[in-house]
Formats: C-alpha cells, sequence, structure tokens
C-alpha cells in the first residue's frame, strides 16, 4: 500500500484505503495562466490516484475552481484577483475566469492529468459556503459584525495549528482590524458591493478564500477526506483555517492525511513575474518540447523536494521522453515476452515508498540498459509501468521512423568516418547524434539508428 508523507503528524504513513478513497485538491484561481510551478502539485494528486488505482481502489477526487473570493495580498483586505485582472485586460469576470478555467483545464490534459470527478466552482457554491457559516455561527465558531462580515472565532478550535506548526499565542497581530474579537480570526464573509457579491442573512458581501475549500470538500466527498493535496505554500494560512472550518462544523478530524508538495524554482529563483522568469506549459511547447518533459522533469525529484528547474533540465527530458518511445516502438516489433518481473518490482515499490520516482526512473534506466533482457520484455515493462509514469511511451509504435534534422547527414559522416577506421570521429559523431535523440548501435552489416 502507498505509504505518503503526513505533514499534520510530520511522518510517513500509509495510506489505508478501502474500495473508494476520498481526494480533494486545492484547484487554480483562475485570473492568469498557471505556470510549471503551479502545475507541480496536480502532478502530486495525479500520482496519489494513479498508484492507488493500481492497487485497485476507486480514488474520488474533487478539485475546485476558484473564481472569486481569493485576494491580492491573500490577507483581509485588498482586492479580489479575478476581478483586478478582469479590469487590467478588459474582460468581463465571467469571460475571464471562464478563459483561464479552460486554459488550466487544457495545461493538465497535456500533462496527462486524470480529470477529476468533482470541479466545482466557488462562484456557483455560494449556498453552500452561507449554510456553512450559519452553522459555525450557530454553534458558537464565528461571529458576524455590523457591517455584514463574518468572522471565524479561531480561540474556540485549541488544535489550530498542528499542519502548520503555528501557535496562536506566537502569532504576530498585523493592522489592527476593531472588528475582530481576536487579531488571528479571519473572515469567513466580507462585506462589499459590486459585481463579485451575494446577498446573505447578514449582508451583501463575498466569501473568504478559506471558507470555499471548507464548503466544497464536505459537499461533494462527505465528512471523512482520506488524502487532502496542495502546494505548501497553502499549509499555512489557508490549510490551517480550511481544517479549522471543517473539523469545527462536523465535531470531528475532517481529512485523514495531509499533503503538500515542494516548491518549484527556475534557475534558482522563486518564479514570478517580477523575476521575469515565468514559464508556461506554453513556453515549453513552442520551445519544440513535448509538454510530456515537464512531467518527467518533476519525476526526476521527489515532490516533497525543492526542485531547481532548468531549460536545459527540460531539453534532457525531452530527449529521454523521445528515446524512451523510439525505444518502445523498436522494441515492439520483437517477439513477445513476460514482463522483467524484478525490475517491475523495484519500480513499482519506489512509487508506493512515498513516491520516490527518482528511484522508480533510476530502475527503468537500469532495465533499458539490461542487454539481458529481452525486448519483449522491456517492451511489456515499460508499458505496464507507463500507467504510473503516463509519459504516453507507446506513441510511436507503428509510426514511420523520422529522423531530425540534420541527423542523416551526420549518419552519413559516421559511416564515413568508420570505413576509414576513424575511431574518434565516429565516437564524437555518436555523441553529435544521441544530442539530436538518435542511438546509434554498430552491427557486422553496419550501423543502425533508432529515434
Amino acid at each position: 500500500m502507498l505509504r505518503i508523507y503526513d505533514t499534520r503528524t510530520r511522518q510517513v504513513e500509509e495510506i489505508a484505503s478501502g474500495r473508494v478513497l476520498r481526494m480533494y485538491t486545492c484547484g487554480p484561481t483562475v485570473y492568469r495562466h498557471a505556470h510549471v510551478g503551479n502545475l507541480r502539485s496536480y502532478l502530486l494528486a495525479d500520482l496519489i490516484r494513479r498508484v492507488l488505482e493500481r492497487r485497485r481502489t476507486r480514488v474520488l477526487v474533487c478539485r475546485n475552481v476558484t473564481d472569486v473570493g481569493h485576494l491580492v495580498d491573500d490577507a483581509e483586505a485588498g482586492e479580489d484577483k479575478v476581478l483586478m485582472q478582469a479590469r487590467a485586460e478588459g474582460r468581463s469576470v465571467w469571460e475571464l475566469a471562464r478563459f483561464y478555467e479552460d486554459a488550466f483545464n487544457q495545461d493538465a490534459a497535456a500533462l496527462n492529468l486524470r480529470p477529476p470527478e468533482h470541479t466545482p466552482r466557488a462562484s456557483e457554491s455560494i449556498d453552500l459556503m452561507v449554510e456553512l457559516i450559519a452553522k459555525l455561527i450557530e454553534q458558537g465558531h464565528a461571529y458576524a459584525t455590523p457591517d455584514g462580515s463574518v468572522f471565524f472565532d479561531v480561540r474556540t478550535f485549541p488544535t489550530y495549528g498542528e499542519i502548520s506548526g503555528n501557535r496562536l499565542d506566537a502569532l504576530k497581530p498585523g493592522p489592527v482590524d476593531p472588528r475582530k474579537r481576536f487579531h488571528a480570526d479571519w473572515a469567513l464573509w466580507k462585506a462589499a458591493q459590486g459585481e463579485l457579491s451575494w446577498d446573505t442573512p447578514w449582508g451583501r458581501g463575498f466569501p473568504g478564500w478559506h471558507v470555499e475549500c471548507s464548503a466544497m470538500s464536505l459537499r461533494f466527498l462527505g465528512e471523512r477526506i482520506d488524502v487532502h493535496t496542495g502546494g505548501i505554500d497553502l499549509r499555512f494560512p489557508h490549510h490551517e483555517d480550511e481544517r479549522a472550518q471543517s473539523d469545527a462544523a462536523v465535531g470531528h478530524e475532517v481529512v485523514r492525511h495531509w499533503v503538500h508538495g515542494e516548491h518549484l524554482l527556475f534557475d534558482g529563483r522563486k518564479m514570478a513575474k517580477s523575476t521575469g522568469n515565468v514559464v508556461l506549459l506554453s513556453d515549453v511547447a513552442e520551445a519544440g518540447l513535448d509538454p510530456l518533459a515537464v512531467r518527467l522533469a518533476f519525476l526526476e525529484h521527489r515532490y516533497r523536494h525543492q526542485m531547481n528547474l532548468n531549460w536545459d533540465t527540460l531539453h534532457a527530458a525531452d530527449r529521454t521522453v523521445r528515446r524512451w518511445r523510439g525505444r518502445v516502438a523498436e522494441w515492439s516489433e520483437s517477439p513477445s515476452a513476460p514482463m522483467a518481473a524484478e525490475y517491475v518490482r523495484r519500480a513499482e515499490a519506489a512509487f508506493y515508498d512515498d513516491l520516490d520516482t527518482p528511484a522508480a526512473l533510476r530502475v527503468l534506466r537500469e532495465l533499458e540498459r539490461d542487454d539481458s533482457i529481452a525486448p519483449g520484455a522491456k517492451f511489456e515493462s515499460f508499458l505496464h509501468l507507463d500507467h504510473l509514469l503516463a509519459l504516453d511511451l507507446s506513441a510511436e509504435i507503428g509510426r514511420p521512423r523520422v529522423l531530425p534534422a540534420g541527423a542523416a547527414e551526420l549518419l552519413e559522416q559516421r559511416a564515413r568516418a568508420r570505413e576509414s577506421h576513424d575511431w574518434p570521429a565516429s565516437d564524437r559523431l555518436r555523441d553529435d547524434l544521441a544530442a539530436l535523440g538518435v542511438r546509434v548501435s554498430d552491427t557486422p552489416d553496419g550501423q543502425s539508428w533508432a529515434v
């Protein structure tokens, strides 16, 4: 069974699942394109799902769409990100939200992320949030203010801080808000007028970001959720607040395991517009690379380790994806043979061990190089493991082999070098061809190649 690191308990735990496992993952805020750093956390949920499904567990996934309530500074004051960007782009709020929601779904499909069963939009779940807030007020966990806002009373939830390690008595007050009973309380509902606002028993306004996930997860997955995933940046305050709201409302621990993916850097820096290093999946495709090279590059690092991505890494991953597809197509022409059982066992064991994807990839590279394993067995093994890798390794089967630009000339030069016994030139040209993704083998009948 899958063992994975639980942020709240701070240890690797076994994901005990019956016939169905319920998983919630915090979805995109749809006011701009998701960059590759954002996309890394969604791969985490996809890997968990694929590994559990290999063990014949049905995984029921809910991933929300935040199209209201996420403020620019993630604090109690500020402007909604969707509203601000809509004004900047000269679109209506809903045109903008649907455009970036569609763009996110296209990126997710390009990365072979399996679609979730539920994708509720925050703007279409306002009734759920109002119902939850009313329940929290009735239970004494929340209070309304004269201006029509509602705050969660954090001192009514004694275990606040278990996910992040923060203690209430150590949290430093921000700007003083006279409406709050305690400085660490947060808004469940914010009084406001305008395009993104709704009428409630307390007054017109819009929901707080944190209450959205509580309301939608409880509605679509119920009061017992097995796994909740997200990026490490959501650990505090978002997930800490979400846990408090959900648990306070139902009276018990709702989420069994909290799992977070680490940050992704690009060229050693946090990806941000201000540093000019934001990379989108469309940028990768425009550079001539397969989008699944991004998926492979992510797999080269464990989900809970910080990763530094760069263009050299992406080009190397692209070459590996293309080489493996070429090898699988080549092996498909050999007689079928049973899978290389020990290699497959080791690779799957790495996935089950806290998603140790780098170890799994090392096993595949060993298998690729092992000349004692029949090509048919390699074919079966790689395709079997591609259910977890999701790199479309069967994509080249049956397709005509096409050399990359410039490779034909290099092959001719290498053939002439071998005829004249110029072995240094032959080796150099082999390396040049490998850099283009062309693998050269020497046989008694001359050189052969594969891509």
